[in-house]
């Protein structure tokens, strides 16, 4: 299992208010796939690269509006720290645990 690997539980500061998730990484060399899952439903990982502790991804959402989401974030330890950003809507901070 890669550094990067596991799945996080994650707060997304949105414009319609914390969104809690649960950030699923599994690596393959310098790429990773997995998915964000919340209450609006699961968002599925698209083009997810590793770069050391480094990860960025597409994300496709459909609710409440279509909007394709870029994504980056740092893996430090067991913390996530990054930023989603959404269109017009700017950037969102993201911020998680890895559950042990």
């Amino acid at each position: 299992m890669a550094k990067v690997d596991g799945a996080y539980d994650c707060i997304t500061k949105t414009p319609m208010g914390d969104q809690a998730s649960v950030f699923t990484v599994v690596s393959n060399g310098d790429t990773f796939h997995g998915t964000n899952a919340g209450p609006l439903g699961s968002l599925d990982v698209k083009e997810g690269k590793v770069d050391g502790d480094m990860l960025t991804w597409r994300m496709d959402m459909v609710i409440p509006m279509p909007m394709t989401l870029e994504c980056e974030a740092i893996i430090n330890g067991d913390t996530l720290t990054g930023t989603i950003q959404a269109g017009a809507f700017g950037a969102m901070a993201m911020s998680g645990t890895r559950r042990k």
